[in-house]
Protein backbone atom coordinates (compact mmCIF):
# COMPACT_ATOMS: atom_id res chain seq x y z
CA UNK A 1 0.00 0.00 0.00
CA UNK A 2 1.31 3.30 -1.07
CA UNK A 3 1.96 6.08 1.76
CA UNK A 4 -0.10 8.86 2.38
CA UNK A 5 3.21 10.71 3.21
CA UNK A 6 6.11 12.42 0.93
CA UNK A 7 9.86 13.45 1.84
CA UNK A 8 9.46 16.93 2.82
CA UNK A 9 6.05 16.55 3.76
CA UNK A 10 5.14 17.40 7.50
CA UNK A 11 3.14 14.87 9.39
CA UNK A 12 1.83 14.94 12.63
CA UNK A 13 1.63 12.25 15.65
CA UNK A 14 -2.22 11.87 17.69
CA UNK A 15 -0.81 14.16 19.94
CA UNK A 16 0.07 17.32 17.90
CA UNK A 17 4.07 16.92 17.81
CA UNK A 18 5.01 17.57 13.91
CA UNK A 19 7.75 16.24 11.92
CA UNK A 20 9.49 16.43 8.43
CA UNK A 21 9.32 13.60 6.44
CA UNK A 22 12.49 12.35 5.57
CA UNK A 23 11.87 8.78 3.91
CA UNK A 24 9.77 6.09 3.76
CA UNK A 25 10.05 2.72 3.54
CA UNK A 26 7.28 -0.46 3.88
CA UNK A 27 4.65 1.64 6.19
CA UNK A 28 7.49 2.87 8.15
CA UNK A 29 7.85 7.09 7.96
CA UNK A 30 11.00 8.58 8.94
CA UNK A 31 11.42 11.81 10.53
CA UNK A 32 13.19 14.80 11.85
CA UNK A 33 11.46 16.71 14.83
CA UNK A 34 11.94 20.97 14.81
CA UNK A 35 15.10 20.10 17.46
CA UNK A 36 17.03 17.42 15.02
CA UNK A 37 15.80 14.47 16.79
CA UNK A 38 15.55 11.40 14.60
CA UNK A 39 11.86 9.11 14.98
CA UNK A 40 10.22 6.40 12.69
CA UNK A 41 6.03 5.38 12.62
CA UNK A 42 4.21 3.78 11.04
CA UNK A 43 2.28 5.07 8.77
CA UNK A 44 -1.33 4.24 10.21
CA UNK A 45 0.29 6.54 13.19
CA UNK A 46 0.79 9.68 11.54
CA UNK A 47 -1.97 12.46 10.35
CA UNK A 48 -1.29 14.44 6.94
CA UNK A 49 -1.10 17.93 7.49
CA UNK A 50 -5.03 18.47 5.65
CA UNK A 51 -6.14 15.56 7.79
CA UNK A 52 -4.60 17.59 10.91
CA UNK A 53 -6.13 20.81 9.76
CA UNK A 54 -9.34 19.36 9.44
CA UNK A 55 -9.27 17.49 13.00
CA UNK A 56 -10.60 18.98 16.36
CA UNK A 57 -8.89 17.68 18.87
CA UNK A 58 -8.14 18.36 22.63
CA UNK A 59 -4.27 20.00 21.95
CA UNK A 60 -5.85 23.01 19.82
CA UNK A 61 -8.79 23.76 21.97
CA UNK A 62 -6.47 23.33 25.35
CA UNK A 63 -3.97 25.41 23.63
CA UNK A 64 -6.66 28.65 24.33
CA UNK A 65 -7.20 27.07 28.03
CA UNK A 66 -3.06 27.85 28.46
CA UNK A 67 -3.32 31.18 26.84
CA UNK A 68 -6.05 31.89 29.24
CA UNK A 69 -4.15 31.07 32.23
CA UNK A 70 -0.70 33.09 30.64
CA UNK A 71 1.00 35.24 32.34
CA UNK A 72 0.32 37.79 30.51
CA UNK A 73 -3.51 37.54 31.21
CA UNK A 74 -3.22 36.97 34.68
CA UNK A 75 -0.59 39.17 36.33
CA UNK A 76 -0.39 42.67 37.03
CA UNK A 77 2.98 43.37 36.70
CA UNK A 78 4.42 47.18 36.68
CA UNK A 79 2.95 50.39 37.60
CA UNK A 80 -0.52 50.42 38.48
CA UNK A 81 -2.59 51.82 36.38
CA UNK A 82 -6.73 52.92 37.21
CA UNK A 83 -9.44 50.97 35.63
CA UNK A 84 -11.11 53.81 34.44
CA UNK A 85 -8.33 55.09 32.73
CA UNK A 86 -7.51 52.07 31.36
CA UNK A 87 -11.09 51.30 30.22
CA UNK A 88 -10.30 55.09 28.14
CA UNK A 89 -7.41 53.99 27.26
CA UNK A 90 -8.66 50.77 25.38
CA UNK A 91 -11.70 52.75 23.64
CA UNK A 92 -10.02 54.92 22.04
CA UNK A 93 -7.67 52.76 21.02
CA UNK A 94 -10.62 51.28 19.21
CA UNK A 95 -11.97 53.49 18.00
CA UNK A 96 -8.71 55.31 16.40
CA UNK A 97 -7.73 51.61 15.08
CA UNK A 98 -10.36 49.21 14.55
CA UNK A 99 -7.74 46.47 14.09
CA UNK A 100 -5.61 47.55 16.78
CA UNK A 101 -6.54 45.59 19.73
CA UNK A 102 -7.40 42.29 17.48
CA UNK A 103 -3.59 42.70 16.58
CA UNK A 104 -2.38 42.76 20.23
CA UNK A 105 -4.39 40.09 21.45
CA UNK A 106 -3.21 38.18 18.45
CA UNK A 107 0.41 39.32 19.26
CA UNK A 108 -0.06 38.60 22.36
CA UNK A 109 -1.34 34.99 21.95
CA UNK A 110 1.61 34.22 19.42
CA UNK A 111 4.24 35.08 21.80
CA UNK A 112 3.32 32.96 24.53
CA UNK A 113 2.30 29.95 21.89
CA UNK A 114 6.31 30.58 20.86
CA UNK A 115 6.84 30.39 24.76
CA UNK A 116 5.04 27.05 25.36
CA UNK A 117 6.74 25.48 23.02
CA UNK A 118 3.71 25.74 20.19
CA UNK A 119 4.54 27.70 17.73
CA UNK A 120 3.15 25.20 15.28
CA UNK A 121 -0.46 25.99 16.51
CA UNK A 122 0.24 29.62 15.60
CA UNK A 123 -0.55 29.23 11.67
CA UNK A 124 -4.34 28.04 12.95
CA UNK A 125 -4.43 30.66 15.79
CA UNK A 126 -7.72 32.25 15.53
CA UNK A 127 -8.05 36.11 15.71
CA UNK A 128 -11.85 35.59 17.13
CA UNK A 129 -11.18 33.35 20.07
CA UNK A 130 -7.38 35.42 20.89
CA UNK A 131 -9.71 38.91 21.09
CA UNK A 132 -12.26 36.79 22.88
CA UNK A 133 -9.41 36.25 25.60
CA UNK A 134 -7.67 39.26 25.30
CA UNK A 135 -11.45 41.15 26.24
CA UNK A 136 -11.75 38.74 29.35
CA UNK A 137 -8.73 39.72 30.93
CA UNK A 138 -8.76 43.05 33.59
CA UNK A 139 -8.70 46.23 31.38
CA UNK A 140 -5.52 47.13 33.51
CA UNK A 141 -3.91 44.07 31.91
CA UNK A 142 -5.44 44.89 28.78
CA UNK A 143 -3.79 48.38 28.68
CA UNK A 144 -0.13 46.97 29.88
CA UNK A 145 -0.75 44.37 27.00
CA UNK A 146 -1.45 47.42 24.54
CA UNK A 147 1.54 49.28 25.82
CA UNK A 148 3.98 46.79 25.89
CA UNK A 149 3.58 45.61 21.87
CA UNK A 150 3.34 49.55 20.92
CA UNK A 151 6.61 49.87 22.98
CA UNK A 152 5.27 52.95 25.25
CA UNK A 153 5.04 53.32 28.89
CA UNK A 154 1.31 52.85 30.25
CA UNK A 155 1.72 55.65 32.30
CA UNK A 156 2.62 58.04 28.40
CA UNK A 157 -0.52 56.21 26.81
CA UNK A 158 -2.79 56.40 29.56
CA UNK A 159 -2.39 60.33 29.61
CA UNK A 160 -2.43 60.87 25.84
CA UNK A 161 -5.81 58.65 25.90
CA UNK A 162 -7.00 61.74 28.25
CA UNK A 163 -5.92 64.56 25.48
CA UNK A 164 -6.86 64.44 21.71
CA UNK A 165 -6.91 61.61 19.06
CA UNK A 166 -4.41 63.47 16.67
CA UNK A 167 -1.94 62.59 19.83
CA UNK A 168 -2.89 59.08 20.59
CA UNK A 169 -2.93 58.71 16.76
CA UNK A 170 0.61 59.64 16.65
CA UNK A 171 1.34 57.42 19.51
CA UNK A 172 -0.29 54.34 17.85
CA UNK A 173 1.25 55.03 14.54
CA UNK A 174 4.72 55.14 15.97
CA UNK A 175 4.64 52.17 18.57
CA UNK A 176 3.11 49.89 15.38
CA UNK A 177 5.72 50.79 12.96
CA UNK A 178 7.89 48.68 13.90
CA UNK A 179 5.27 46.01 13.55
CA UNK A 180 4.12 47.62 10.20
CA UNK A 181 5.18 44.08 7.76
CA UNK A 182 3.71 42.12 10.92
CA UNK A 183 0.50 44.23 10.77
CA UNK A 184 -0.03 44.01 7.42
CA UNK A 185 0.46 40.33 7.23
CA UNK A 186 -2.09 40.36 10.09
CA UNK A 187 -4.45 42.36 7.95
CA UNK A 188 -4.26 39.90 5.78
CA UNK A 189 -5.43 37.19 8.03
CA UNK A 190 -8.73 35.27 7.44
CA UNK A 191 -11.06 36.48 10.44
CA UNK A 192 -12.05 32.83 12.25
Amino acid sequence: MPSRFRAGDTAYTKDGRSYVVDAIDGGTVYCTADNGAEADFADSSLLTSAEWGSRSDGRRDASYARLKQARAYTTAAGDPVDRAAAEQLLAKADRLNSSLLDFVAFVVARNILTENGDRDLIAELSIIKARRLFDEAKPENRARLLAGVLSTSLATLVSAAGLGDNLMRAMVEKGLAPHAADFEDFLDRPRR
